[in-house]
């Protein structure tokens, strides 16, 4: 059994391990943002996170222990600053490690490695899409996208203002999940941050139903135009552009599922069901096919 092994080794002298993990720390902090091997993220974080507890200190010897640190000097004004200031009432995980893809060619495990609350924040993002999915499909189940259209696109504000005085358990326009993941994302953030996140869910509604009316519009147009150019046919565009990890408003399917790429609604039968389906009879075996030849 082994003891004592804080950090991996990466198959790389102490000193190269070392200068990397820095490397990797200030592009952070440069950046805000970075993307890299699984394991390279996770040892990253716990680095950066020590980091930002010395910034949040604000002592002398934390800032020369900071500037002993990181490569670039110029970032040692935005860790006592704008870290410090974004992170004050925080108290602890600073940091965020998404596993995204696998790398082409050796098939490594790559992560999205970002500060928490930074303007491009991966969790605000789809937090934000699945609220107004959810949202969606809530106006969905009783009125038409058209009706939706005419009416009013749904009023994200306000929705997300409610849903954060509900509790996690509690029953509302938005699973317990995406409530959950809601008052994580809001949690440390201010008053902008809700305008923010309510926008993006809006802009998500609005994509939503305009795609299929878009797709019609091209369509007609594209009718129109085989019908007056006098052609057999027009071309037949695609009603949707579904891939793995996209559900259509109204469509409610685990995200296990929509990760593996499992598209299909329900009643779908696999190919290998309608295959053995449509078989005949068994095929006879080699003895039958002998005894039943004329002679």
């Amino acid at each position: 059994m082994k003891h004592g092994v804080a950090f991996r080794k990466f198959s790389r002298t102490s000193s190269h391990r070392n200068l990397m993990l820095r490397n990797l720390v200030t592009s952070l902090f440069e950046h805000e943002q970075i993307r890299t091997t699984l394991p390279k993220a996770k040892d990253a974080a716990r680095l950066a996170e020590k980091i930002i507890t010395l910034g949040k200190k604000g002592t002398e010897t934390s800032y020369r222990r900071a500037q002993g640190f990181l490569l670039k000097p110029e970032f040692l004004s935005k860790l006592f600053t704008t870290f410090a200031q974004r992170y004050k009432e925080r108290p602890g995980g600073y940091t965020r490690v998404v596993q995204i893809d696998h790398r082409k060619g050796d098939n490594a495990p790559m992560a999205l490695l970002e500060l928490v609350d930074n303007p491009r924040d991966f969790k605000l993002e789809m937090t934000a899409r699945a609220v107004g999915r959810e949202l969606l499909t809530d106006k969905l189940r009783w009125k038409t996208p058209r009706g939706v259209l005419n009416n009013s696109v749904v009023d994200a504000h306000s929705a997300v203002s409610d849903e954060l005085q509900l509790k996690v358990s509690d029953k509302g326009q938005l699973r317990s999940v995406t409530r959950g993941n809601l008052q994580k994302v809001l949690r440390y953030r201010g008053r902008e941050a809700l305008a923010d996140i309510s926008q993006k869910a809006t802009a998500h509604i609005e994509s939503l139903l305009a795609r299929p009316i878009l797709q019609q519009r091209t369509q007609v147009a594209e009718n129109s135009r085989a019908e007056n150019a006098k052609a057999p046919y027009g071309v037949a565009f695609p009603k949707t552009s579904l891939h793995a990890g996209f559900a259509v408003p109204g469509e409610v399917r685990p995200a296990g599922q929509l990760a593996k790429g499992a598209l299909t609604r329900t009643g779908w039968t696999p190919r290998s069901r309608l295959r053995s389906a449509n078989k005949g009879p068994p095929r006879p075996s080699a003895y039958t096919a002998q005894t039943l030849r004329p002679s």
